[in-house]
């Protein structure tokens, strides 16, 4: 008898379960599950074009290996912050650097720090873009510069932090190089390596990917 009550008690159960498919089906047939076809396509890197008094250049940012500082980076340039800044520092072979005085070789703020980004894994290669910083490695804020070789010296090691890479330039090099070997000396604030006449920062701003 235990057996026989057992078996009619699951045959039951089962009966409950069978009488609940057709409902279960039916409310999947009135919402079928539709294929996305709204999924975005990976934005194009973000680039900015530079022009200066010697000409213009394109840099493409690295946001994907750089984020905190792309994004600080572009939020002054949206700002319209580089226009009529200099570049005050220019060493033959090493770097050129601008983005934080004016014309008057003061500096323009206010402005804000960033945390150093260096150990993201781009290198001071010849025609990379990095941020300028003092001695301290969570200093940097406007500046950057643009290496003119190979600067290795300047990545991070295990004993100390390196200045962070955020984009290359992908066009106008030749310019690059040209402000690269103005004539430089004491001028402004500067005992050395200032442009003796100023290379001016007319605007940067953003430009379409190809």
């Amino acid at each position: 008898m235990k057996a026989r009550s057992l078996a009619i008690a699951l045959l039951a159960v089962a009966a409950a379960a069978t009488s609940l498919l057709p409902r279960l089906a039916s409310a999947a047939d009135a919402a079928p599950a539709k294929p996305d076809t709204t999924a975005a396509k990976p934005a194009a890197p973000a680039r900015v074009q530079v022009t200066t008094s010697m000409g213009s250049f394109v840099i493409q940012l690295d946001a994907e290996r750089a984020p905190l500082t792309v994004a600080h980076f572009l939020k002054y340039v949206d700002q319209g912050f580089y226009s009529g800044t200099i570049f005050h520092r220019v060493i033959p072979g090493f770097v050129i650097q601008g983005g934080g005085f004016d014309t008057n070789y003061k500096l323009k703020g206010p402005v804000t720090r960033i945390v150093n980004e260096s150990g993201n894994g781009l290198v001071n290669a010849r025609g990379t873009v990095g941020l300028a910083r003092p001695g301290t490695p969570h200093d940097g804020d406007v500046q950057f510069y643009v290496n003119l070789a190979d600067n290795s010296a300047l990545d991070p090691n295990p004993a100390r932090w390196g200045y962070a890479v955020f984009g290359r330039v992908v066009q106008g090099m030749e310019v690059v190089d040209r402000i690269g070997n103005v004539a430089t000396g004491a001028k402004g604030p500067f005992k050395e390596d200032a442009p003796l006449d100023s290379v001016i920062i007319e605007r940067i701003e953003r430009v379409t990917s190809p």
